[in-house]
């Protein structure tokens, strides 16, 4: 796959409501907790809470390190990349959205 064809696909139910514990997520990301903890001190995800302990994920953060570790697998990007490459998919997501906005807005007005 080529970086430029990069695509990222989730699937499964997000409750916003609900928080995950460090355990909890690592379980649902079936990966360990050094790697989320590398994560948050990169400042890829940014937890609720002070310490690993009482540190709170949401949907988001879920997501953010599904899609971490699919970029760390299967293309072999580092931390640093990992975060540059998740907030750039964000930005373009947000681009998208706004350009789907604009369409719609002056197809109605057509």
């Amino acid at each position: 796959m080529k970086p430029h064809e990069l695509t990222l696909v989730h699937i499964g139910t997000i409750i916003e409501e609900e928080s995950l514990t460090l355990g909890q997520l690592c379980r649902a990301c079936d990966t360990h907790a050094d790697w989320v903890i590398s994560l948050v001190e990169e400042g890829i995800i940014e937890p609720a809470g002070k310490d690993s302990h009482g540190w709170r994920f949401s949907s988001i953060h879920l997501l953010r390190v599904r899609s971490a570790l699919r970029l760390q697998r299967d293309l072999g990007v580092n931390l640093a990349g990992i975060g540059l490459a998740l907030d750039l998919m964000a930005e373009l997501d947000l681009l998208r959205t706004q350009l789907n906005a604009r369409r719609y807005v002056l197809e109605k007005k057509a």
